[in-house]
């Protein structure tokens, strides 16, 4: 069996239609898993008609790749945890740059020895390979930071920002000449230059920023795509790539706006370290003037509360303590406590990170508000459960001008009646700086591992409490 021509085209665009529903219903939860299937289907129509198109000479090399890619996959998606996937995001992106890169190169290659380059193409290549080789470094430097083989501090020097122009207008420079005349040596130097570009526009960028630094990854892979749809003549590769391209350019305005950043301060700009730990978390918060509390103390104030609002972050993933933060959640809704989780557009380490987790807890989603739905909630809150965030809860953003995250919309949980912080040590958070919010008179650290102290509080709870 063989697809026509027309048929290809149909079932393309039948393929098209899918991808633009699942990007609609991945807007919500509550309707993520039909956009998922909407997805999974397009992609599944797409693969069918590309293989029985008339240009699909053999399948034996094809077969191969989709056996090995699919034990890959399969491993990775049985083996990776949910504190991972922002790493795994990041690393996929860099897979589609690197193949954006080989195919254009692959397909030059094969049209000089027939005699068939035109400058067209040959501007098509360019692209292909600068937006791919910058999406495939910039995600293996993000990979690292995620991961920690690197530091998550920015990394600067002087003259940075003239350097990164300099290359850049180097690179358009050869990418312009190798349009023009097909030269081998000017297509090497843009392709290794365009991987410079990615690995210096990256490594300025503070773990603060990862979550719209993945999210312009997405971007870039997006534009790769769409490069590399072009040089194959692929409609739904072009139509795809510029969905995938916008939304993630949309997504990462969206995102910067939570943080009252431009889109270029972050890019080029970056800030934020990842601190060290101290020793005894405890006689360190003695230290600062900062109080702690046990267990013990946060069940007094929660179980006789009209209502408890949770703030999620990162130490809430690493810990996989959502699964017991239901359970407490149950525990208190049987007591009459009206129960809120507050999520913040840039919690954690990739958009939408904590809405996954919850969701996988089976949180209901009307528990589940954002950030300018529950900033209202906070001042009749009897207490706030912070679980791991960190600088989306630092009153510094609104109050210390000289503050690196100054101007950044924050979870307004210091206007609560009383607010518990359930840490591991006095570190602070990705961004590097000190939160404030641990110096109110409201406010106590629980120290200890997330799931650990949640699980506690659901035994005390049913103990019968104090």
């Amino acid at each position: 069996m063989q697809f026509s021509a027309n048929g290809q085209a149909l079932a393309y665009l039948v393929s098209a239609i899918l991808f633009i529903l699942a990007l609609k219903g991945l807007t919500h939860p509550g309707t993520a898993r039909k956009g998922n299937y909407y997805g999974m289907l397009g992609m599944l129509i797409a693969i069918v008609a590309t293989l029985l198109g008339a240009e699909v000479k053999s399948y034996g090399f094809i077969i191969a790749g989709v056996a090995a890619g699919g034990v890959i996959g399969g491993i990775l998606a049985a083996r990776v945890r949910m504190t991972a996937m922002p790493q795994l995001v990041a690393a996929l992106h860099s897979f589609v740059g690197l193949a954006a890169v080989l195919v254009a190169v692959g397909t030059f290659l094969n049209r000089r020895e027939a005699g068939m380059l035109n400058p067209v193409l040959m501007g098509e290549l360019s692209a292909g390979i600068v937006i791919g080789a910058i999406t495939f470094t910039g995600s293996v430097i993000a990979f690292g930071k995620l991961q920690g083989l690197i530091s998550g501090a920015p990394v600067r020097f002087r003259g940075q920002h003239p350097l990164n122009a300099l290359i850049a207008l180097v690179t358009i420079a050869l990418a312009v000449h190798f349009a023009t005349t097909g030269s081998a040596v000017s297509l090497g130097l843009m392709t290794v230059l365009a991987l410079l570009i990615g690995v210096t526009l990256i490594i300025p960028i503070g773990g603060a920023d990862m979550p719209v630094i993945i999210s312009m990854l997405n971007s870039y892979s997006g534009w790769a795509a769409a490069a590399t749809g072009f040089t194959l003549h692929n409609n739904l590769l072009i139509i795809v790539g510029a969905l995938v391209g916008f939304s993630g350019a949309i997504l990462s305005l969206i995102m910067c706006r939570a943080m009252n950043r431009s889109i270029f301060n972050v890019v080029f700009g970056g800030f934020g370290g990842s601190g060290t730990a101290e020793a005894s978390a405890v006689t360190a918060a003695a230290e600062k003037g900062v109080k702690s509390a046990s267990v013990e103390d946060v069940i007094y104030w929660t179980e006789d509360a009209d209502k408890v609002i949770i703030v999620p972050g990162y130490g809430m993933a690493v810990a996989q303590a959502q699964h017991a933060l239901k359970e407490l959640m149950e525990l208190l809704e049987e007591r009459g406590v009206k129960v809120l989780f507050a999520i913040h557009p840039v919690a954690g380490r990739m958009p939408g990170h904590m809405n996954v987790l919850l969701a996988e807890a089976d949180i209901p989603y009307d528990h589940v508000l954002e950030m300018d739905e529950v900033n209202p909630e906070f001042p009749t809150a009897d207490v706030v459960l912070v679980v791991g965030a960190n600088d989306v809860t630092n009153p510094a953003a609104r109050s210390d001008p000289s503050s690196p995250i100054y101007g950044m919309p924050i979870l307004e949980v210091g206007k609560a009646r009383q607010v518990y912080v359930i840490k591991r040590s006095m570190r602070p958070g990705y961004a590097g700086v000190d939160n404030l919010l641990y110096y109110q008179d409201n406010c106590s650290l629980v120290f200890g591992d997330a799931k650990a102290v949640c699980e506690g509080l659901v035994n005390a709870l049913k103990g019968g409490g104090h």
